[in-house]
């Protein structure tokens, strides 16, 4: 068996884009909760051996089921994505909706931590391993009514922070994928299905692909071992800031 990567989000978008890029170099867990999407993507992925593992990453038994149910020749995970993630919502503190706020914290950042705590220690036991956390330019930048978006992504960079720390002493590298304005299904989630507010996010420019982000995931995952990328922002060439976007017309 080839090296084995789990990639949690990996029904759709992002996390999609980055199970079709490394599926010629790992065997794949790919995890979500849409299963038919899962089983689809399985089926495409006919050059590499796949596991699907169906939960929500933000319940934590869920993660820790679903990972233990894993075969024992499917548990030496030694590539981990955390890939899944949501924004809900566009709105002022004193206006945002709480259920919106606790989707985000318990997705993009417990989840986070939920899929890493259950994985990581069997890397640290045999003391290899690489963790690429796909987190935000909201993880560096805050900008209007991104309030608790940013700072679950903030969240994310400091928890990447501190395991690159902790993880150190067994040879386990982490690295940090923030990417700025993607075309995936994230505006359509964050706005709730509301299209022309959809089509203004990437108006009068040329977005990310997530095939542009995977490539960036596959290149900083295949660095010899003395070489370690720990923090990459990805920006459309049109971007310049969270903020700041040269937009045609």
């Amino acid at each position: 068996m080839k090296k084995i990567a789990l990639i949690t989000g990996a029904s759709s978008g992002i996390g999609e884009a980055i199970a079709r890029e490394l599926a010629s170099s790992c065997s794949l867990i790919i995890c979500g909760r849409r299963l038919e999407k899962l089983e689809a993507l399985q089926k495409e992925l006919s050059n590499t051996e796949v596991q699907i593992l169906q939960f929500d990453v933000s319940k934590n038994e869920e993660v820790k089921v679903a990972i233990n149910s894993l075969p024992d020749e499917w548990k030496e995970i030694e590539i981990l994505v955390n890939n899944a993630g949501n924004a809900h919502g566009l709105s002022p503190i004193h206006e945002g909706n709480t259920d919106d706020w606790d989707a985000m914290i318990d997705s993009n950042l417990k989840g986070l931590l939920y899929v890493s705590r259950a994985v990581t220690a069997g890397m640290v036991e045999r003391k290899t391993g690489h963790i690429v956390n796909i987190s935000s330019i909201a993880g560096k930048e805050v900008y209007e009514n991104g309030n608790v978006y940013c700072a679950s992504k903030f969240g994310v960079d400091a928890a990447t922070q501190g395991m690159r720390l902790d993880l150190n002493p067994y040879n386990i590298k982490v690295t940090s994928v923030n990417p700025g304005l993607v075309k995936t299904e994230f505006s359509n989630v964050r706005f709730k299905g509301n299209e022309e507010k959809v089509q203004n996010v990437y108006k009068g420019l040329d977005p990310l692909t997530a095939k542009d982000i995977a490539e960036v995931v596959k290149f900083a995952l295949d660095r010899p071992s003395n070489v370690a990328l720990t923090d990459i922002t990805v920006l459309a060439s049109a971007q310049a800031s969270a903020k700041t976007v040269n937009r045609k017309g």
